[in-house]
């Protein structure tokens, strides 16, 4: 069978979704590759790294001939482009943002096009190898502490010197799911004294586990955790408890970050410009959670918005900034998926009955097919069954 490698083609869009290393495997495994001339450059990878790992560099007419096609990011200028050339009976193999981008769900099944959406991958302990939200939280973590560390007009570290001792920087984590816990330990690293919140009692726990110290509010989440290990979405009541209490907590801070997201739905409003307001100016607040909407009530995405002193930067598509390592964890995450579908050389079979193919699966044989997605685009249609490819 072969695999084609699209060039993204969204402007800020530096990933692509197969590294050289791993196309050498995939094709030992019996896959013949065929990448997008200048698919890996902004990544760092260039054609002739792909020559050597043993694919063939296509036109855009000819990338389209293979029987899977692999990207990064079908959004916008990619979406369309994909959606105009993808054929039926091929499997793409992408981020789709399926939960929000229901035309595009709509199309791929229209198209007859069996479509994988990454998000979708179960967060289940065998798919952690494929999980690509996870690969890519653990980027934005990281460099999100890194935004604030060049933004702020304070070192983290505390440092003894002839001209006096600096104190160590004030750092807070809102949300400690995969992306708040890079974010405690490379602030940690940096030297700051770290801080983090989560509703889920279990949380406590791990932001321990990187050295920094939870913040413990006096109220309670009826329901704080959902499937999937995600924050629960709470009522309008326990948020406005919730930013009563933390405004205190936001005050004494020398950096914020934010990270609290619920898959499918608008960013929980965790920081009013009442709260802004009371913070010391010179705070950077970081909102991993801008596109969507923020969890920072004055947050504008890609922009940076200043408040009596304090800045609050919304970053879109931050995994992008490091492209090279996030490329090269998404690539992993997506050969360990054909891996999993691979049942003889070169040769892929879509067993549904295995709960990682059947969760992430979007669309197969014209029907959208994911439950979660049926729920939300309104359209009953049955579940397919193992069906070879």
């Amino acid at each position: 069978m072969k695999i084609g490698l699209l060039k993204e083609r969204n402007q800020a869009e530096k990933r692509v979704a197969l590294i050289p290393a791993a196309v050498t495997k995939l094709s030992e495994q019996g896959f013949e590759l065929m990448v997008q001339a200048g698919a890996g450059i902004a990544a760092g990878y260039t054609d002739e790294d792909y020559i050597k790992a043993n694919a063939k560099i296509v036109t855009d007419d000819e990338v389209f001939c293979a029987d899977i096609i692999t990207a990064v990011n079908v959004k916008g200028a990619m979406a369309e482009y994909v959606l105009a050339m993808v054929k039926p009976q091929q499997i793409i193999i992408a981020t789709l943002d399926p939960l929000t981008q229901h035309n595009t769900i709509r199309t791929l099944a229209a198209k007859h096009v069996t479509a994988f959406g990454l998000e979708l991958v179960p967060r289940i302990t065998r798919a952690q190898s494929m999980d690509v939200l996870s690969s890519m939280a653990t980027i934005a973590g990281y460099k999100a502490v890194i935004m604030a560390a060049d933004k702020s007009p304070r070192l983290f570290p505390m440092m003894m010197t002839a001209a006096g001792t600096l104190k160590p920087t004030r750092a807070f984590v809102m949300g400690v799911g995969v992306a708040g816990l890079q974010a405690c330990a490379t602030a940690k690293r940096l030297g700051a004294v770290v801080e983090a919140y989560d509703i889920r009692p279990a949380a406590q726990e791990q932001i321990l586990s990187v050295g920094a110290r939870p913040v413990v509010l006096d109220i309670e989440a009826d329901h704080s955790q959902a499937a999937g290990g995600y924050a629960q979405e709470q009522s309008d009541d326990f948020i406005q408890r919730q930013q009563q209490a933390m405004a205190d907590v936001l005050a004494q801070q020398d950096v914020v970050i934010t990270t609290a997201a619920i898959p499918g739905r608008p960013a929980p409003k965790l920081i009013t410009k009442a709260m802004v307001e009371q913070m010391k100016p010179g705070t950077i607040i970081i909102d991993l959670a801008a596109e969507t909407g923020g969890n920072c009530e004055l947050t504008k995405l890609d922009e940076e918005v200043v408040i009596n002193g304090v800045t609050i930067v919304g970053p879109s598509n931050i995994a992008c900034r490091a492209a090279t390592h996030a490329s090269q964890m998404y690539s992993t995450n997506i050969e360990n998926l054909l891996k999993l579908m691979t049942r003889a050389e070169g040769q892929v079979i879509l067993d549904f009955e295995d709960e990682v193919i059947k969760e992430t699966c979007a669309t197969h044989q014209g029907k959208i097919i994911s439950s979660r997605l049926l729920d939300l685009i309104k359209l009953d249609q049955p579940q397919a069954t193992t069906a070879g490819v």
